[in-house]
């Protein structure tokens, strides 16, 4: 009798039009994944009835629901749509007003492009995110299309560091010059929150068994950002049910795993409070949706799940080498902190930039020994509520292979 085997399983999902209501079968996708698991769970009731025989006489099986988690190597364009539900929020492409510009003419030196008119606000650059120069007369050739990291934004100046710290040459853009926000964004909105679910099956090809579990919404998600080895996420679900097994696939012909390059922590930038740092150690971000759960009597599966506030928070381990982040957690001083990864040194390379404009640092606590000393620092991410050069929200993640 055969068994199931992890590397003969697959996982594919869709999301649903309506929670709970099983999705079509074509239209899925396979997960990339390092490890998955969907179950079924029940509450369980016992019989608390005192009796002479000094015994149990009943048990039940309770309300039925799902949960789920999917643990996988961060990359590019992968797990979009898992990012899009958490933070209530489809990709969105930049267009007019959301960081699309072009300028008749602007100058550049090795970090900042100034225009002479117009405004950079006005078009919707905010600091984060990673813009491209595509076309200008008198761009210099080897300049166009290099990821330039925003870290600061005014009307006529535009500050940046570029990704794979190639430099960029000081010219000037006479005419026709053409800059935008590259891939798509997503952010905790202020209105229009969407509230995705959905369907998820397991597949054990070895064994001719499928799962498919309906309902299933992302609940917490957990990026860790290491300095050496890849960067990984963490997906959890809470599920409505398992709705249908069976001996075959359920989902069609499901699109095939991606094969985008995995981030590394060697490849990007980290800046805190509007300077590039070259000293962190490694650094964690953490999303929690506070999804709960309805239970109804008549029915045996939970009948709809609650969104709840989308909490963010994380952690830094960064060397001791000045006072800033000690300053910041001992005043309680509001900082802002960057994290953009890209699959290799590139000038183009495809990317992911997580941006928190405002957050508090929680704790400072510094280790011993002979080696550098480190100090971890958990920190709260918190609503920027200025309108301006970064975005109205408490996390903005971009990107450049987002469905």
């Amino acid at each position: 009798m055969p068994i199931a085997k992890g590397i003969s399983k697959q996982v594919a999902i869709k999301k649903e039009s309506t929670y709970g209501t099983l999705a079509g079968a074509t239209g899925g996708r396979l997960l990339r994944r390092v490890t998955s698991s969907f179950n079924l769970t029940k509450d369980a009731y016992q019989s608390d009835e005192i009796r002479t025989d000094y015994q149990m006489s009943d048990f039940r099986h309770g309300v039925r629901s799902a949960d789920g988690s999917v643990s996988g190597e961060l990359s590019p364009g992968s797990y979009s749509d898992l990012f899009a539900a958490a933070l209530a929020k489809a990709f969105v492409a930049p267009g007019a007003g959301t960081g699309v510009g072009t300028a008749a003419a602007f100058t550049a030196t090795s970090t900042v492009l100034t225009r002479p008119s117009g405004s950079w606000l006005t078009d919707g650059f905010k600091i984060g995110d990673v813009i491209r120069i595509t076309a200008g007369t008198g761009a210099v050739a080897g300049d166009l299309n290099k990821n330039l990291l925003i870290t600061a934004v005014a009307a006529l100046t535009m500050t940046f560091v570029v990704l794979n710290g190639s430099g960029f040459t000081t010219t000037s853009v006479t005419a026709a010059g053409v800059i935008g926000v590259f891939g798509k964004k997503t952010f905790v909105p202020q209105t229009g929150h969407t509230s995705d679910s959905f369907t998820v099956e397991e597949f054990y090809s070895d064994i001719a068994q499928s799962e498919v579990y309906t309902g299933c919404k992302v609940n917490t998600v957990g990026i860790s950002i290491p300095s050496t080895g890849m960067s990984t996420v963490d997906f959890s679900f809470m599920g409505k049910d398992l709705n249908t097994t069976g001996t075959t696939q359920y989902f069609t012909t499901p699109t095939a795993l991606g094969s985008s390059g995995v981030f590394a922590g060697v490849n990007g930038v980290v800046i805190f409070n509007g300077t590039q740092v070259a000293v962190v150690t490694d650094a964690s971000v953490n999303i929690n949706r506070n999804i709960s759960n309805a239970t109804v009597l008549g029915s045996n599966s939970i009948s709809e799940s609650f969104d709840g506030r989308a909490i963010v928070d994380g952690s830094l381990s960064l060397y001791f080498t000045d006072a800033v982040a000690r300053e910041a957690f001992k005043n309680e001083t509001e900082v802002s902190v960057i994290f953009t990864l890209t699959t290799n040194n590139t000038a183009n390379a495809d990317f992911m930039s997580i941006t928190l404009p405002r957050i508090k640092i929680n704790s400072f606590t510094k280790d011993d020994g002979e080696q550098g000393i480190t100090a971890s620092c958990d920190f709260q991410a918190l609503l920027n509520p200025t309108t301006g050069s970064a975005d109205v929200t408490t996390i903005v993640i971009q990107d450049s292979l987002a469905a």
